[in-house]
């Protein structure tokens, strides 16, 4: 055997012994694997998602993010949604306001009987969304987390036709849904 051969066989036991050191030293770090959707430190086998309380002037809001939380909790987890008589613990949200701000303009120029007129028409606006989540353990009445301040944007095109601007809103409101029930189901499960 050549002193090259010899020292890629070297090179190659070298590397197989630190991997075999590296995954027999790794359970004892404390890091260990679990089921995706399982709670991590919280003992949680239903939970209650009554409909989301708020003020809303957009109909059918409050119902469109107590269903896309609760579709996030079937979708990723192994906890059973239950009513509340019979859930272990309890998630409650309130939409405290969603509001929307102009973000980009078109600014138009022109000149009506020797008078200029300047218009700005509104090309996207930005939704901004705030609400408060608590998850109550029913057993004690004690609140296992709770946050009056979650929040997410998006942006939306606005259109010169009501309807599609409306949609993109829907839409821009759906998407801030979905990012807020991912976290809040990973608030909920991954506490500690």
């Amino acid at each position: 055997m050549n002193e090259a051969s010899r020292d890629s066989v070297v090179q190659g036991l070298t590397s197989v012994i630190v991997i075999l050191i590296f995954c027999s030293l790794a359970p004892g770090c404390g890091y260990h694997f679990r089921p995706a959707g399982s709670p991590l430190n919280v003992d949680l086998e239903s939970i209650a998602i009554p409909p989301f309380s708020g003020t809303s002037s957009h109909a059918g809001t409050e119902d469109e993010f107590t269903r896309i939380v609760r579709q996030e909790f079937m979708r990723q987890s192994r906890v059973r949604i239950d009513d509340e008589a019979a859930a272990q613990a309890v998630l409650r949200g309130r939409l405290y306001s969603i509001t929307t701000e102009p973000l980009a303009y078109t600014v138009t120029q022109q000149t009506i009987d020797s008078f200029l007129s300047t218009d700005e028409v509104t090309e996207s606006r930005i939704l901004r969304v705030r609400l408060e989540v608590t998850v109550t353990d029913m057993a004690t009445r004690k609140i296992i987390w709770q946050d009056s301040n979650l929040t997410e944007k998006a942006i939306f095109q606005v259109s010169s036709d009501p309807l599609t601007t409306q949609y993109n809103q829907r839409m821009a409101l759906r998407s801030i849904a979905q990012e807020l029930a991912t976290r809040i189901f990973s608030r909920t499960m991954e506490r500690f």
